[in-house]
C-alpha cells in the first residue's frame, strides 16, 4: 500500500508535475461559460412552442444527472436510459436527450441513431465532429448543442438550461454555477497550504482511511457518486457511496489500538465518513444523517462534512463534486500515484484530466 507525504501537498515540485490535472480542476467555470457561449444561439431558438413532450428520455453520459435534477419538477415522465438504443414505446410524441462526449460511445450513438430512426424530439449535446453528432446527423427535429469539451458537467448545464426553456426544468443560471465552481478553485487552490485549504485536509483525512461518502438528497447522492469515482482513481483504493441503510453497518468498528505498533503490524484501513450537504431540509434526509454522525461517534470513525447550501440545485452539485475531485487529485499527490513516473504506469490512469470522474 501506498504511504501518504503530506509534504507533497505544498511541495511546489509535485504540484507542478501534477499541473495539468489541477488546471483542468481550476478551469471547470471556464468550460461552463464556454459552453454557454457556444450553444447560446442554437439556445436562441428553443421555446415552447405550444409542444409538450409525452415523456422526457435521457441517454449517454450523465443521464441520471439529469434525471436528478428534473424529476423532481418535470410535469412529464422522465427516463433516464443507461443502456443501447431506446425504450420500444419511445416515438414522434418524446423527447429524447443525448449527452455524448469526444470520443467513441456506442450507448449514445445507438441512442442517438435509433431517435433518428423513429422521428422522436432530439436533443443532442456533443462536440460537431464527434461519432453521436454523425450518428444523429439526419434527425429532423433536433436541438443541437455544440459541446466545446469533453466536460459532462459544462454539457448537462447547457442541456438543463434548455429544458427550463422548454418548461421541463428548472432555473438553472448557468453563470451562478460557474462562478461557485471559480469559487471552489479559490479555496481549493494549490497555492493553499493545507491549514487553510479544505480539499487538502480532506485528503489528509482519506490518507489512511476507507472512504464513505454520502449525500443525502439525491443530487448529494449524485455528487456522492462521482467524488467516490474519483478517489477510487486517485488512491486505487475502495471507496465507497451509498445510501444510510448501507453505509451504517460499515460504521461497525472495533475500537483502535492506541498502543498497536504500525510497523509490525500496519492497521487495516478504517472507515472516514465524508457527509455532502447541499443544504436540505427534508426531515428524512436529517434523520438519517443524525443516525449516521451518531453510530460514527460512538465508534470512533472520523466525519467530515462538505457543505454548499446555496445556489441552484445543479451549482450546489457542481460545488458538492469539485470539492471531492480537488481532495481526490490531493490524495493522488500525497501518495506519489500524481506528479510521478507511476503516472504513466501501463496498469495506471496515464492521465486522470482524461478520465470521466475528473
Amino acid at each position: 500500500m501506498s504511504s501518504f507525504d503530506d509534504s507533497r501537498l505544498d511541495d511546489p515540485a509535485a504540484l507542478q508535475a501534477t499541473d495539468h490535472l489541477l488546471r483542468r480542476l481550476a478551469m471547470a467555470g471556464a468550460r461552463v461559460r464556454a459552453e454557454l457561449e457556444a450553444a447560446e444561439e442554437a439556445l436562441s431558438k428553443v421555446d415552447t412552442d405550444g409542444f409538450r413532450p409525452r415523456a422526457v428520455l435521457a441517454a449517454g453520459r450523465d443521464a441520471r444527472l439529469v434525471r436528478a435534477v428534473l424529476e423532481p419538477v418535470c410535469p412529464v415522465p422522465f427516463v433516464a436510459w443507461p443502456g443501447p438504443g431506446l425504450p420500444g414505446w419511445a416515438g414522434p410524441l418524446d423527447l429524447v436527450i443525448v449527452l455524448g462526449g469526444v470520443g467513441p460511445d456506442s450507448d449514445a450513438e445507438s441512442a442517438a441513431s435509433e431517435a433518428e430512426r423513429r422521428g422522436t424530439g432530439l436533443m443532442v449535446a456533443c462536440p460537431p465532429d464527434s461519432p453521436v453528432a454523425r450518428a444523429s446527423a439526419g434527425a429532423r427535429h433536433a436541438i443541437r448543442l455544440p459541446s466545446q469539451s469533453d466536460d459532462q458537467l459544462a454539457s448537462a448545464v447547457a442541456v438543463l438550461q434548455g429544458l427550463h426553456q422548454m418548461e421541463l426544468g428548472p432555473v438553472v443560471d448557468a453563470k451562478s454555477v460557474a462562478s461557485i465552481l471559480d469559487d471552489v478553485a479559490i479555496e481549493c487552490s494549490p497555492n493553499t497550504d493545507v491549514a487553510s485549504n479544505p480539499a487538502k485536509d480532506l485528503a489528509l483525512i482519506l490518507a489512511d482511511a476507507l472512504p464513505l461518502v454520502w449525500g443525502g438528497s439525491v443530487l448529494a447522492a449524485r455528487a456522492a457518486r462521482r467524488v467516490v469515482e474519483a478517489i477510487r482513481l486517485a488512491s486505487g483504493r475502495p471507496a465507497l457511496a451509498a445510501d444510510a441503510g448501507h453505509l451504517l453497518p460499515v460504521l461497525n468498528q472495533p475500537p483502535r489500538d492506541l498502543f498497536a505498533d504500525p510497523f509490525d503490524k500496519p492497521e487495516e484501513l478504517r472507515p472516514a465518513l465524508v457527509i455532502l450537504d447541499d443544504g436540505t431540509d427534508d426531515p428524512g434526509v436529517t434523520e438519517h444523517r443524525h443516525k449516521l454522525e451518531d453510530k460514527a461517534a460512538r465508534h470512533d470513525v472520523r466525519v467530515n462534512v462538505v457543505t454548499q447550501a446555496e445556489g441552484s440545485d445543479i451549482a450546489r452539485y457542481a460545488a458538492l463534486s469539485q470539492h471531492g475531485r480537488y481532495a481526490a487529485a490531493y490524495l493522488g499527490i500525497g501518495l506519489g500515484r500524481y506528479g510521478t513516473p507511476i503516472d504513466s504506469a501501463p496498469d495506471e490512469p496515464g492521465n486522470p484530466a482524461e478520465d470521466p470522474a475528473w
